[in-house]
C-alpha cells in the first residue's frame, strides 16, 4: 500500500464481490489507481476485505464519508483509512530477522542515551558551581584581581565571555 490518506479498507464484503465491482462501487469518488482483495489461500475467495487505492486523497476521504455504512450486495460496508503493513521482525523490518535481533543495538541505544544525560547534568553542574564562584568573588571584589590576570591569558578570557553569556 502506498500511502496510507489514499487506500482505503473496505471490510464487510460479500463473497461475490470481486475486484470490477470494488472498482465500479468506488470509481465514482475519483480516479481508482489500484484496488486488490487479498486471497484466502486454502479456498482461492477473497477474505471479506478489500482495499482501494485513489490518486488523489480528497477522492479517497469523499469515498470514505459517502461508503462507510453502505450497503453492496445486501452487506453493509466497513469503509477506513487503511493502516501501513505491519511486518514483523526487527527495527528494519526485515521478515527473515527475529524480533529479539535488535535487541543488542535498542541496549546501546539506551546506555548512549543514559551517558549523555549523565554527561549533561555534570556539565550543567559544572557552570552552576562556576558561575556560582564567580558571584562570590564579585562579592568579595575580587574581579579586579582577576581581570589583570585575564589580560595576559586568552584561555582565561575566552572562558569569562562564555560564563557571561550562559550566565545571560
Amino acid at each position: 500500500m502506498a500511502n496510507p490518506k489514499t487506500t482505503l479498507y473496505v471490510g464487510g464484503l460479500e463473497e461475490n464481490v470481486t475486484e470490477g465491482v470494488l472498482h465500479a462501487a468506488f470509481i465514482p469518488f475519483g480516479d481508482v489507481k489500484d484496488v486488490s482483495m487479498p486471497l484466502d489461500q486454502a479456498t482461492q475467495k477473497h477474505r471479506g476485505f478489500g482495499f482501494v487505492t485513489y490518486l488523489e486523497k480528497e477522492d479517497a476521504a469523499a469515498a470514505m464519508d459517502n461508503m462507510h455504512n453502505a450497503e453492496l450486495y445486501g452487506r453493509v460496508l466497513t469503509v477506513n483509512y487503511a493502516q501501513p503493513i505491519k511486518i514483523k521482525g526487527g527495527e528494519q523490518g526485515w521478515a527473515s530477522q527475529p524480533v529479539w535481533a535488535d535487541a543488542d543495538t535498542w541496549f546501546e541505544r539506551q546506555q548512549q542515551e543514559e551517558e549523555l544525560a549523565k554527561l549533561n547534568a555534570e556539565h550543567e553542574a559544572t557552570v552552576k558551581a562556576a558561575e556560582e564562584e564567580e558571584r562570590k568573588r564579585a562579592a568579595k571584589g575580587d574581579v579586579e584581581e582577576e581581570d589583570n590576570d585575564m589580560k595576559d591569558d586568552p584561555m582565561a578570557q575566552a572562558e569569562a565571555v562564555a560564563v557571561a553569556q550562559q550566565s545571560s
